[in-house]
């Protein structure tokens, strides 16, 4: 995302824009059966804002500015049924109260920071500790937890935006970022993300969409087809994290270089990584190069025939299979989210680069733009 485009979308700010396209905006309910009025409250002190993107194949997907959400994902399986294929919450209400990071754009910084420690100019920030010891994304209030403003919504594309203050999580500088969300004609999502800052701080941002590819969150996801596009991935310690090192999955039940379920290798805890991340919850080194051209990943589900393909300028992708999900947490239509009933994909910088320095940085200084890009494309194989 350039400066231009950000001029854009500020500049359509002063146009205006509606809070769902498709549906109108008082007790209507949408493909995946939300009923709007549920998201368009005010929560956290603001206005509820709820979008709904459709596209010429009828692919809809929603998105609350509470954590610049996606709430859902209704797409053809491989009968035509429309499924909806992302874990979430049937109000705002329920985003704002219980924890969770379901379908949130992440910041300032996706995954973890080792002792919540990062040096900057010689100057060392204690950021919040939330899992094992460590700051995980971003602190338990990180942007998943802000209501973003609503720049604008024009042609199947939202933009979000928020205003991180200095200090905020006690992380360095002022930051203003956006997100800005594209629903395609090729039944993509497409996410660009944007940020500067006033003073020299870290930031990687992600999407957190938790995906039953099935359509019925009911079932495990772990029976789902996996491609990697990734030779090493950065092994953790008990405490998952990263250890600095770079490892290749060859031989080794982290290799999804060659398709296969997920659930071939996954309880093989006799492999310490397997046993640390009480499954997969691990960063992979992609192959790529940096080309969002070609493609990260590649997840299949065999009882829908729904395919998601991910594409990146991300050096990495975390792939998590919902090893804490455990029966506790209800989700839209009274479902229980059960154990390893959703697949996580996020791109990202590796965990903890900000005290890596041999990876690729994730620090923003002030005067230059931090961009990244993501898109989630939907496909049936019959």
């Amino acid at each position: 995302m350039k400066r231009t485009f950000l001029f854009i979308a500020s500049a359509l700010m002063l146009v205006g824009f509606t809070s769902c396209k498709g549906v109108s905006e008082k007790g209507s309910t949408t493909l995946s059966g939300l009923s709007v009025s549920n998201f368009t409250q005010s929560v956290k002190g603001k206005d509820g804002k709820f979008f709904v993107l459709k596209n010429k194949n009828g692919m809809e997907v929603c998105i609350s500015n509470m954590g610049a959400r996606i709430v859902s994902i209704v797409v053809p399986d491989k009968t035509g049924a429309m499924k909806d294929v992302v874990l979430g919450f049937d109000s705002v209400a329920d985003y704002a109260t219980i924890p969770n990071n379901f379908g949130a754009t992440i910041g300032r910084y996706a995954n973890r920071i080792a002792n919540g420690l990062i040096t900057l100019d010689s100057v060392t920030y204690q950021l919040p500790k939330n899992n094992f010891g460590h700051c995980l994304h971003g602190g338990p209030t990180g942007w998943s937890e802000y209501v973003f403003d609503s720049v604008s919504y024009v042609d199947n594309t939202v933009v979000l935006s928020i205003v991180s203050p200095d200090g905020d999580a006690n992380f360095p500088g002022t930051v203003n970022a956006q997100v800005a969300f594209s629903l395609t004609d090729d039944n993509a999502i497409d996410i660009k993300y944007s940020a500067t800052t006033d003073k020299k701080t870290v930031i990687n941002m992600t999407n957190h969409s938790y995906f039953n590819l099935s359509g019925d969150p009911s079932l495990t996801a772990i029976d789902n087809i996996l491609y990697l596009n990734a030779k090493d991935y950065t092994p953790v310690d008990s405490t998952f994290m990263t250890t600095g090192e770079i490892v290749p999955v060859a031989g080794t039940p982290m290799d999804f270089t060659t398709p296969k379920v997920i659930s071939q290798d996954i309880d093989k805890t006799d492999f310490i990584q397997l046993k640390y991340g009480r499954g997969y919850d691990h960063n992979w080194v992609l192959n790529t190069n940096g080309s969002d051209k070609e493609v990260a990943a590649r997840l299949t589900s065999p009882v829908s025939g729904i395919t998601l393909e991910v594409y990146t300028d991300e050096p990495g992708i975390q792939m998590y299979t919902g090893n804490f999900l455990d029966g506790t947490v209800t989700g839209k239509k009274g479902i229980v989210y059960n154990y390893r009933s959703a697949v996580c994909l996020e791109t990202q910088k590796f965990p903890d680069s900000p005290n890596k320095p041999q990876w690729p940085s994730a620090i923003l200084e002030p005067g230059k733009e931090y961009t990244s890009h993501t898109i989630y494309k939907f496909s049936v194989e019959k």
